[in-house]
């Protein structure tokens, strides 16, 4: 393994490229996966920010190479996850109809099984200024499981009973569809700086809640300004983010020392 770029509390960032990282890891050693890797979309298009026009534009991680080599990708760093997920674990990969069917079928292709496609409803979603096609208000979820006949952690209960206040999708007592209501990253989300494809808080914790227990060791491999480290740490479990981009891991620091001691329960 590689010198840990920061580590704290249990929570570890590593400088690196996904997939040789991920090569370098014990196998069967992560009980989940988030996954939120380059939807390939910073391609000259726009979009709105703050009621404004916007370059989509993230960088040079997100500039796509081709639908063949693009799937090659997804396909790569898939199966470098699933050596290192233990038998009865899962991943979680977000993404929009740029990357999230050609992810869908690696996963297949990878022999993971899917347990279920949940659609991210923002309801404060930017609005669309070309006027030509349907606001993009959602992102996918995928969810799946390393064998299909293993036994995955889900917290039925907990996730049924819990008050997801905000989601006006979900009712009370009920179970939890797949038609999630959550908004964008709040302000006070990105004090300590911005990542362009940065999720909200609400979202990894609802995730890390519904599919890992206490103790459990969460991994993302395109860690970003670690959300999921954040939500991982709060709750209790042991985290581990990965991210080529060192300003982004720089931003993961001042994010997680924001948090101050005392807030893990």
């Amino acid at each position: 393994m590689e010198t840990p770029y920061y580590k704290r509390d249990g929570f570890v960032l590593y400088k690196s490229d996904a997939i040789g990282l991920l090569g370098s890891m014990p196998a069967d050693s992560v009980d989940m996966i988030f996954a939120d890797p380059p939807y390939f979309l910073s391609n000259g298009s726009f979009t709105c920010q703050g009621g404004k026009r916007a370059s989509v534009k993230k960088g040079d991680w997100d500039m796509g190479r081709g639908l063949d080599q693009d799937y090659e990708f997804h396909l790569a760093w898939i199966q470098a996850c699933r050596r290192v997920l233990r038998p009865n674990g899962t991943i979680w990969i977000s993404g929009t109809y740029h990357s999230i069917y050609q992810c869908g079928f690696a996963l297949q292709k990878n022999g993971f099984h899917i347990l279920n496609d949940i659609v991210w409803f923002k309801p404060n979603a930017s609005p669309n200024l070309s006027c030509r096609f349907f606001t993009a208000s959602h992102e996918t979820l995928l969810w799946a499981k390393k064998e299909k006949g293993a036994k995955h952690t889900f917290n039925y209960d907990l996730v049924k009973t819990t008050d997801w206040q905000g989601d006006f999708f979900k009712k009370k007592k009920s179970q939890m569809r797949s038609v999630w209501a959550i908004n964008t990253p709040k302000p006070g989300e990105k004090r300590s700086g911005r990542h362009p494809a940065q999720k909200p808080l609400g979202l990894l914790t609802r995730i890390i809640l519904a599919s890992t227990g206490e103790g459990d060791v969460v991994l993302d491999p395109f860690t970003g300004s670690s959300t999921t480290g954040i939500a991982a740490y709060q709750l209790g479990r042991r985290f581990i983010g990965i991210d080529r981009e060192e300003h982004y891991l720089a931003l993961s620091v001042r994010r997680f020392e924001a948090i101050g001691d005392g807030i893990k329960k």
